[in-house]
């Protein structure tokens, strides 16, 4: 989307860090780019140029602002508000897709050739995929070098270059020094890096209300696949080259992430599911402020600012777990996946588990061949469950946050035994879609009727139109005064 050289003028000038994110500031007297936050002094505004991404300053010939460093900010919310090409692309990208698969297996995942998703690309963010791709390795590779004691030839290739020549020459135009001034600058303000452990600082726009996010997470967690609670949130994930751990802790202003990856190629990946995971890139101002005009919202609003809509780091186990929570309770659905769990998933070497969780969540392979034979309940719940892994196993069903939502919901609704809850659900965790209300959630009622809002579906609906795009923060809202509020006597 065009940018308002005004609107973002004002901002520079003001060091809104609201804004960090949002657009990349490129002064061309310097040849520098920065972040609208940027304490460096302000620029004429005649000398300045508005971008919408780094990588879009990077092939225009500038380098990243090594004071404010632009690239460590919260990302765009625009990702998970918009489902448009753009955004379901850069959320692929940020997965590390075109590394694993080149810009031809990403324009192949979102269905379009690779000279129109090119052409689209640029004309929406300044960049084709390559450029916003190799934007992409050189944030990683500089958390390698900042937050590792790995060899540049191995944070070369584990950042997905090419070759070492490649990596040197894209640090070195990107940051404007060679990488090992980057870790003798790191080695000056941290601690030096221990061997398979990595300490990283995902920052967050204010306010986010950590406690409820945690609070979320602890009630659903899966025995030996997930650990909360004294403020720290732990799982294992399953990531493109290998499994990892992380142990996740709300600070001030960031979510400090402590890492032990077995292959260090995942840190982008693991990077961009936690993000999700937490919903660190939404706007919460934006989101408060739309919220917070219903009186009836208004002061639960006002209680409990900057909610956050969890995601997942999973879309097979969202979308499991989505359907063995469905017409039971919240306790009811945990103890059936973790049974699953536990019966079917993979035990973590001691070296990535690491006094915390040690289980994978199972693959779906290994649900659609044992998961009949694991499962209890009801026939066409185990079936559902079953048809859901087997689709995932023959590629048939894709669940990666590149979808549309839309495209999802019928996905989902195509197989047998899932119906629309269970669809807009996962759409919500997975592709982050802030505009989905679950209006016949019993939950999602009950709150409503806790705050005085019509509690009937349609009556809901209609309340709920003054909600857009943000309904999936209502609907979080909703859920939490219901898990708080007993239930009305008819």
């Amino acid at each position: 989307m065009p940018l308002d050289h005004d609107r973002c003028y004002n901002a520079l000038a003001s060091r809104d860090a609201r804004f960090d994110g949002h657009f990349i500031a490129a002064v061309r007297t310097t040849r520098i780019y920065c972040r609208p936050s940027c304490p460096a002094m302000k620029p004429k505004r005649t000398n300045v140029e508005f971008l919408p991404t780094a990588a879009a300053a990077q092939l225009r010939g500038y380098r990243a602002c090594r004071r404010c460093r632009p690239d460590a900010v919260p990302g765009s919310p625009d990702w998970n508000a918009r489902a448009d090409l753009a955004a379901r692309a850069m959320r692929l990208i940020t997965d590390g897709l075109v590394e694993r698969d080149g810009v031809g297996g990403l324009a192949s995942s979102l269905g379009y050739s690779t000279r129109q998703l090119t052409r689209v690309l640029t004309a929406e963010l300044g960049a084709g995929p390559l450029a916003l791709a190799r934007a992409h390795r050189a944030h990683t590779a500089r958390l390698l070098i900042e937050t590792t004691p790995l060899g540049m030839a191995d944070v070369a290739f584990a950042a997905g270059f090419a070759s070492v020549r490649q990596f040197n020459d894209t640090v070195r135009e990107v940051y404007g020094v060679a990488p090992t001034v980057l870790r003798a600058e790191a080695g000056r303000r941290h601690p030096a890096p221990v061997a398979g452990t990595l300490v990283l600082r995902l920052p967050h726009r204010t306010p986010l209300d950590a406690d409820g996010l945690l609070a979320h997470l602890a009630a659903r967690a899966l025995p030996g696949v997930e650990e909360a609670g004294d403020g720290r949130y732990a799982r294992t994930l399953r990531l493109p080259h290998g499994a990892a751990t992380v142990e996740l802790a709300p600070s001030d202003g960031h979510v400090r992430a402590t890492l032990r990856l077995a292959d260090p190629r995942d840190l982008g990946p693991a990077v961009a599911r936690l993000r999700r995971l937490l919903d660190l890139d939404a706007d919460p101002v934006a989101v408060d402020e739309v919220l917070g005009a219903d009186p009836a919202l208004a002061p639960r609003v006002a209680a409990v600012p900057g909610i956050r809509v969890p995601g997942t780091v999973d879309g097979l186990e969202t979308a499991v777990r989505a359907v063995l929570g469905q017409q039971v309770s919240l306790a009811a659905g945990v103890t059936a996946t973790a049974r699953l769990a536990a019966a079917l998933g993979t035990r973590l070497p001691p070296a990535l588990a690491v006094d915390g969780p040690d289980l994978l969540f199972p693959t779906a392979e290994a649900i659609a061949e044992h998961g009949a034979d694991v499962l209890t309940g009801p026939a066409r719940r185990i079936a559902t469950v079953v048809g859901l892994a087997t689709a995932v196993a023959d590629g048939s069903l894709v669940l990666d946050p590149g979808r549309d939502p839309a495209g999802l919901r019928a996905a989902l609704l195509a197989l047998p035994g899932v119906g629309p809850w269970t669809a807009g659900y996962v759409a919500m965790r997975l592709v982050g879609d802030p505009d989905e209300l679950l209006a016949t959630d019993l939950a999602v009622r009950h709150g409503a009727a806790a705050l005085d809002l019509p509690s009937d579906v349609d009556g809901l609906t209609a309340r709920a139109a003054a909600w857009r795009p943000w309904r999936s923060y209502a609907a979080t809202h909703l859920w939490r005064v219901a898990a708080t509020t007993p239930r009305r006597k008819p």
